[in-house]
């Protein structure tokens, strides 16, 4: 049997039995990246003596990995290969569909877990605006054909809270044509037929979002599987150290010939732990007792420790020293700092790539549900990204402007690297267009702002009428020639 020749019956129990055995590790990814890990490296009968006296000092290095990337990968639109500005109707969609912050999440799961996933249909509340929703890979899973590379079949596995009862499993099992919901009845998978549709797309409504896929590996891999080791070794350091601070830091002290008793207030009464332990002065009539004080630890061994595990980690990771605190005594310049994140810049640039064409396949999705078909021109759609660099706005701008005035950078261009938003250029192209009408009406003044009033002007100055636009100001347009 091939697996065109699978039920969707059969096609959920195999999705299924996959998903459950990669959750594990999955949630595993999940714990390290919230910072709930596993204390490792700890002698079990340490543990035992302890048990909850002691609390693990968590160095969540696995959340500054992910972040550290995330944060550098924005998307700002999508471009037509037939038009130099961005598809406006894609756009739409995704702002309405609240793609700005599904898409941090998605990127986020994907660094963390390996990858994500978008499904795209309908919208019951807005037939022309297709519903995206992006999932998580420990809700979602699909199968990939080894042939084409595309996915063949998902599932998306939730519960259902209901009143006084106990949880409802639920499954949504999507195939190239048709979609359908099973819940969970007594053990076995019951589909919900009036749930289901037929939606004939000739292909599956599911993209996956992997995040650095091998060829003959997993579909993802996820950016902690490098550093756990040296986070679980990085926590147990810092566990050490406290532990090391509660009982050898804090100087102890030590005495002879007193007995229990001695340690008691003018009532009798004995004396809390910290009085006994860390008092400050200690009287005793008794001339046979002794007093004595054990020399501190110090614990600069751990420190060094924590800093060779944070070196190595930036090593593997690409992250700047200084993300890691490991700061040195003269203060960087600001291209040293720029320099440290040489690696990390390039680490986002390929994410971008990676991530960028899964986008664009999303929003071709998009447009097969609300159009029925693609158009020739969104099969070689752009995702339009923000720059994951770090210059200062100042350079970007003084760069910016010199490639414009030579001609070498259009003006669309210019505002784009510039990191103007799609709603914020499409408001600047109203602008000029509607100074470029003014001015082909016999406006001079349009390049211009408003006339300064009297009463604005410092005493003793009279308002100045502005000098009439030259030819060459009004065909330049707003900002040039003025």
């Amino acid at each position: 049997m091939t697996l065109a020749d699978l039920t969707p019956e059969q096609w959920l129990k195999r999705l299924v039995a996959a998903h459950d055995e990669e959750r594990k590790g999955l949630e595993l990814m999940n714990a390290y990246y919230e910072g709930r890990q596993p204390l490792s490296y700890m002698a079990p009968e340490l543990l035992n003596e302890l048990q909850d006296r002691m609390r693990q000092v968590v160095i969540n290095w696995p959340e500054l990995i992910v972040d550290s990337l995330e944060e550098r990968l924005d998307i700002e639109g999508f471009r037509y290969a037939d038009s130099e500005t961005t598809a406006e109707d894609l756009w739409q969609i995704w702002q309405a569909n609240d793609l700005d912050e599904g898409s941090q999440q998605g990127h986020v799961d994907a660094l963390a877990l390996g990858r994500a996933y978008a499904i795209v249909g309908t919208n019951d509340e807005d037939d022309d605006m297709p519903l995206v929703t992006v999932e998580s890979a420990l809700q979602v899973h699909a199968e990939q054909d080894p042939r084409t590379r595309r996915l063949l079949a998902a599932v998306k596995r939730w519960e259902e809270p209901c009143l006084g009862a106990a949880a409802t499993k639920m499954a949504t099992l999507y195939l190239p044509n048709s979609r359908h919901v099973f819940a969970l009845d007594k053990g076995a998978w019951a589909e919900q037929r009036d749930e289901g549709d037929e939606h004939g797309l000739g292909q599956l409504p599911v993209e996956m979002i992997a995040n650095r896929p091998r060829l003959a590996g997993p579909l993802g891999r996820s950016e902690l599987k490098t550093v756990i080791p040296l986070s679980d070794a990085a926590c147990k350091i810092a566990t050490d150290m406290m532990l090391s601070a509660e009982y050898h830091a804090m100087p102890r002290r030590w005495a002879t010939g007193a007995s229990r008793d001695d340690f008691a207030d003018e009532q009798g009464n004995p004396l809390g732990a910290f009085s006994s332990l860390a008092g400050r002065l200690w009287v005793n009539e008794d001339p046979n007792v002794k007093y004595g004080q054990f020399t501190e630890a110090q614990l600069t061994n751990f420190h060094e420790t924590i800093n060779a595990l944070a070196r190595l980690v930036a090593a593997l990771t690409g992250l700047p020293p200084h993300f890691l605190g490991l700061a040195t005594a003269n203060p960087p310049s600001a291209d040293a700092i720029r320099s440290s994140e040489a690696r990390l810049v390039k680490r986002a640039e390929r994410r971008q790539r990676a991530f960028g064409g899964a986008w664009e396949r999303v929003m071709r999705l998009a447009l097969l549900v609300r159009d029925g078909e693609v158009a020739p021109s969104a099969r070689s759609l752009e995702t339009v990204w923000r720059d994951p660099s770090t210059p200062t706005y100042a350079q970007k701008a003084d760069a910016v402007v010199k490639l414009h005035s030579a001609g070498i950078l259009p003006t669309e261009q210019a505002w784009e690297d510039l990191g103007y938003s799609a709603e914020q250029r499409r408001r600047m192209r109203e602008m000029q267009h509607s100074a470029l009408e003014r001015a082909m009406g016999g406006d001079l003044a349009a390049g211009y702002g408003p006339k300064p009033q009297p009463d604005l002007l410092p005493s003793g100055e009279d308002a100045a009428e502005p000098a009439p636009a030259t030819a060459g100001a009004v065909a330049a347009g707003p900002g040039r020639g003025e």
